[in-house]
């Protein structure tokens, strides 16, 4: 298959869009802060451009031919041991007998052993004496030596095929996350002077105007200059349906243009857009790896050496103890017992399961950090949501003004909508709105947010306060309104050491706000509000919603006591908010899930789980697939060492055969592959 190889920033080349970094083959190199980690028992030689560091390729999407080369080896491999085992059992020969049947046995081996046993030899040679390679190697090897040629033949076969069949499922899991970097284009096209140009997207700069004919992807951030165009935006969000965008409106790299000619003038540089973001946080995700992976890797280290070293105690010690000794029958026993003992059903599925995970989430529009969040996600007993832009829009409109009498509306209005601009709150956007244009001949000074409370100026020597009623009260200022019977938020202001009035605002609560709040329900999760708007606004969403608890008027330290209180409790908690005013919250919470992080640097860098559509929903989502990998992984865990422990003492004890040691081995490695599968074929809407 022919690869289109691909460049960073800085022009180096990138083997096969950089998978290697996100999937390599369970147990094999995983790449941790820039050097190669070994887990136990597994291949150790160099990554070729390519292939995977067990020197098989799972960089192809395997389609047509791909799949009959791929399988090839061991098709060849069955047939001549079915011929051999149909002459040797069914239709007897003269002709098969000694040397020649030897040969044929040898011939049906070396396409499925010859890789395996050149992966052992590079893995001695770089000091992994107990790979998995080196296992089956002595353990087929050794069958040959005592004439069990047949059994020899059909370890390797089967391990042949396991192998051919994790590539397939390594590259099914790799998919999911090509097709995410396969979203940032390599060249774009540049107007300067008026000229059009086609030049790496690398070297674009900001300023420059873009221009994007329908069709093509978007390579960098910027704001659309064209009058609107239509986007598809289905390979950040995950989101199906066209977004259109007006002038002036923020697009982003990896976005598709459906409809017209657009022009687009970059406002970030290449390396430094929301996607490349998200992809470098993506590549990063197989350093975090779960405290299961972890123990599988210590285990597979200490586990595999011992069982070397039984297998070699169970063909020799037993001439201190049986009268009747013969060495090839407990070799013989030894031998299955390598097979049993390889532990590559652990190390391969259970990394596959938590990639498949992460891989499943990112289908969906949501970027796991991690496979050590996936636990996390799916043990949360309590999620803890902010009001704001995560179970409401975060459009406000002004509902109603109202100016205290003797002052002049108009004087009051364009004073709150020039230092409601200082803001980026969506509060001021509202505002903003409903007043109009800034009027600028109106001077402000000694500007100061005050946290939680509002905005301070001095305008025309007299001081300016916008905000809630603490603020009000902060600085004395007398009212005669009772802020708890106004439903809607409630922005106040003074102007003078006078009371001068108030705006009131309202927020659309999402759509899909409810059926989030049922579904964790459904799952045995308590949702939890916090919010800094007032509590009657608060309580009244939550009321429409269901949440178990809510509380209003918090300032962010009120936040963390009440999720102090949560975490005394013993429940392990989520907090879900914009990853940035509630960092301390996340820092204290178990998980951090932002919403809506194309919209924000800051939040792909401080949240564990990244929602890119503002889609609530998505909560829920993200903890059923937490769930569901983790069910999966500890199926294969309990499968493997249920089966495995069965035949290890049958076959230390003469009562099983290379058959059942096959089984044991490879397939209870190949059930647990396709086990880890299904998570990548699962619904999870």
């Amino acid at each position: 298959m022919e690869h289109k190889h691909r460049y960073d920033e800085q022009g180096r080349q990138l083997c096969c869009n950089q998978t290697e970094k996100i999937y390599s083959k369970a147990g094999a190199t995983a790449m941790i802060g820039g050097r190669k980690e070994q887990a136990a028992g597994c291949c150790t030689h160099d990554t070729e451009e390519h292939s995977d560091d067990d020197g098989h390729d799972h960089s192809h999407d395997f389609e047509g031919g791909s799949y009959l080369k791929l399988f090839m080896p061991a098709i060849i491999s069955l047939v001549l041991l079915l011929v051999a085992l149909g002459i040797d059992n069914y239709f007897p020969q003269e002709w098969f007998k000694g040397a020649i049947r030897i040969l044929w046995y040898v011939v049906a081996y070396l396409p499925v052993g010859l890789p395996v046993l050149k992966d052992a030899l590079v893995s001695i040679r770089k000091g992994n004496f107990f790979s998995e390679f080196f296992l089956m190697g002595i353990a087929t090897l050794g069958a040959f030596a005592i004439g069990e040629y047949p059994e020899g033949v059909a370890v390797m076969l089967f391990y042949a095929v396991g192998e051919s069949f994790q590539t397939l499922a390594v590259s099914r899991a790799k998919s999911n996350i090509k097709a995410l970097l396969d979203q940032r284009p390599d060249e774009a096209t540049v107007l300067r002077d008026k000229v059009a140009s086609v030049i790496k997207a690398k070297d674009v700069r900001i300023d420059d105007i873009v221009q994007l004919k329908p069709g093509e992807k978007l390579g960098l951030d910027g704001v659309l200059l064209s009058d609107q165009a239509v986007f598809n935006t289905a390979a950040l969000t995950g989101e199906s349906k066209p977004d259109t965008k007006y002038e002036g409106e923020v697009v982003l790299a990896g976005m598709i243009n459906l409809n017209t000619l657009a022009n687009v003038r970059i406002t970030t540089a290449y390396a430094d857009s929301k996607l490349s973001k998200i992809l470098e946080m993506v590549q990063q995700a197989s350093s975090k790896k779960a405290p299961t992976e972890l123990f599988i890797s210590k285990f597979a280290k200490i586990y595999t050496p011992i069982v070397v070293f039984l297998a070699i105690g169970i063909a020799l010690l037993p001439a201190l103890f049986v009268s009747d000794y013969q060495f090839v029958t407990w070799l013989y026993r030894a031998l299955i017992f390598l097979v049993i003992s390889c532990p590559c059903a652990l190390v391969i599925s259970i990394p596959l399961g938590y990639f498949g995970g992460i891989g499943a989430a990112s289908r969906n529009g949501i970027l796991i950090k991690g496979s050590n969040f996936l636990d996390i996600l799916a043990d949360i007993q309590n999620v803890v949501m902010d009001k704001t832009g995560t179970m409401t829009e975060g459009v406000f409109e002004v509902q109603d003004v109202k100016i205290t009498a003797g002052l002049d509306r108009q004087e009051i209005l364009a004073m709150v909508n020039i230092l409601e601009s200082k803001s980026s709150h969506p509060v001021a956007t509202a505002i903003h709105e409903h007043v109009g244009e800034l009027d600028h001949t109106i001077v402000l000074e000694d500007v100061e947010e005050i946290a939680g409370h509002g905005l301070k100026a001095t305008v025309k020597g007299k001081e300016l306060l916008v905000g809630n009623f603490r603020l009000m009260d902060k600085f004395g200022i007398s009212y005669d309104v009772d802020p708890e019977a106004i439903v809607f938020t409630v922005i106040a202001i003074a102007y003078g050491s006078q009371f001068a009035g108030y705006i009131t605002i309202a927020d659309r609560i999402k759509e899909d706000a409810s059926e989030t709040i049922k579904r964790l329900h459904s799952s045995g999760i308590k949702a939890t509000m916090l919010s800094g708007d007032k509590d009657s606004v608060v309580q009244y969403v939550a009321r429409e919603l269901g949440i178990d608890n809510a509380f209003g008027d918090l300032l962010p330290e009120d936040k963390v006591k009440r999720v102090e209180e949560i975490k005394a409790k013993g429940e392990s908690v989520a907090f879900v908010g914009d990853g940035v005013n509630d960092a301390p919250v996340v820092a204290l919470s178990d998980v951090g899930i932002a919403m809506g992080g194309l919209g924000s640097d800051a939040t792909i860098e401080t949240a564990d789980v990244v929602i890119q559509d503002d889609k609530p929903s998505k909560i829920p989502m993200a903890i059923r697939i937490g769930k569901k990998t983790k069910q999966i992984v500890w199926q294969n865990i309990t499968l493997a060492f249920v089966v495995k422990g069965i035949v290890l003492i049958l076959g230390a004890g003469g009562l099983a055969t290379m058959w059942e040691a096959v089984f044991a081995d490879v397939g209870v490695a190949l059930i647990a592959i396709l086990n880890a599968v299904r998570i990548q074929r699962s619904k999870f809407d």
